[in-house]
């Protein structure tokens, strides 16, 4: 497995998901590489054989794929699995030069245009072709970068149920961000250019000049961070919280009402699995692979990019109709657990495997 970073983030979750997976599989054995030495999710440690570090003095750096090629020399791997546009890019002649099978799941979101000159659609072009096996967590995805349907399979992201085993109590929650009365509303989620938290943030100032009942909570980090701190009119500074990066995600999660998602583009995102796997109603942007996770109208609801009217009008909806976005979570968590949990994934990936040992 080659990944560019263990930080909090989507693509990281999914891999310690399936680490956990592979762990009992008695027949696998796997060694990670890892471009960066900051770990949020210190699971890996307990998951993986062994961890490399192949930290890059500049952004191109020609010396990883030596130290890359170094590593398989001596582990001698039958597959690599990449997780990432640039892991792939060093991976893909390691691979080739040394006659291994490779995984390119670089497929992470799923963008409605990929501009001509976007590094992700070029190194995409660069490394479909010599790739064996081409990955995306969303069907959306495999579409938008016409990832060449001969060799390109959707294994959808899987959810590990032991992590809402041992939640919080949410008194405890509550007290530590000074939430007393007040509804929940939350969104999980990176401050990056592909999170619409203007959309998020102007729908939490519609329904704060009417209802100051509810609190909106932001959790995440990024280069946009101060930035969309700056978005928040100064009078709703208690009512809409940033909490930076939270360890705990699930016993915060525990304590919404609506988990919401706006975004630009996306595979199937991590937050909305926590939020259903917590029993909570959706509102999410629809688009990418978000309604393969999501059925409108039933697990919750999704509304069109930056439509700030049909944001507030759902979330309001559920605000006011207890019942129904209770019905929604329960039906959101079936969903999930029927659909996308961590067995189903792990088995997918393993016949991947085999397939792949097979033909070689």
């Amino acid at each position: 497995m080659v990944i560019d970073s263990l930080r909090a983030g989507g693509k990281e979750r999914q891999l310690i998901e399936l680490s956990k997976g592979l762990r009992y599989k008695k027949e696998i054995k796997y060694e990670l590489a890892v471009m960066s030495d900051k770990i949020h999710y210190t699971e890996a440690w307990e998951t993986s054989n062994k961890i490399y570090f192949l930290i890059r003095k500049v952004k191109k750096d020609p010396i990883i794929f030596f130290k890359l090629l170094k590593i398989c020399k001596e582990f001698k791997p039958n597959i690599i699995q990449t997780w990432d546009s640039m892991t792939s890019i060093y991976a893909l002649p390691v691979a080739k030069f040394l006659g291994i099978k490779l995984i390119n799941f670089m497929i992470r979101d799923a963008p409605s245009q990929l501009h001509f000159f976007d590094k992700s659609r070029i190194r995409s072009k660069l490394t479909f072709p010599f790739s064996d096996i081409i990955v995306s967590n969303s069907y959306a995805g495999l579409q938008s970068y016409e990832a060449p349907t001969n060799k390109s399979i959707c294994i959808h992201n899987g959810f590990d149920f032991s992590r809402i085993e041992n939640l919080l109590p949410k008194k405890i929650i509550k007290e530590k961000f000074g939430i007393k009365n007040e509804k929940v509303i939350g969104m999980v989620a990176s401050f990056s250019e592909n999170k619409d938290y203007k959309t998020y943030f102007k729908s939490a100032e519609n329904i704060l000049s009417k209802n100051d009942k509810v609190i909106f909570l932001s959790i995440g980090d990024g280069p946009n961070l101060k930035r969309c701190q700056n978005m928040v009119n100064v009078k709703f500074k208690d009512k809409i919280k940033f909490l930076r990066k939270q360890k705990n995600i699930e016993s915060i999660v525990n304590i919404f009402d609506i988990g919401v998602l706006a975004t630009f583009t996306e595979g199937i995102p991590n937050s909305i699995m926590e939020y259903m796997a917590l029993g909570k109603p959706v509102v999410a942007t629809n688009g990418g692979g978000i309604n393969e996770l999501v059925v409108d109208g039933v697990t919750g609801f999704l509304v069109e990019s930056e439509n700030i009217y049909e944001m507030v009008e759902k979330i309001e909806f559920l605000l006011k109709n207890e019942n129904v976005a209770r019905s929604m979570g329960n039906k959101g968590k079936e969903r999930l657990i029927k659909e996308f949990d961590l067995d189903r994934m792990t088995d997918k990936f393993i016949t991947l495997y085999q397939k792949l040992l097979i033909s070689k």
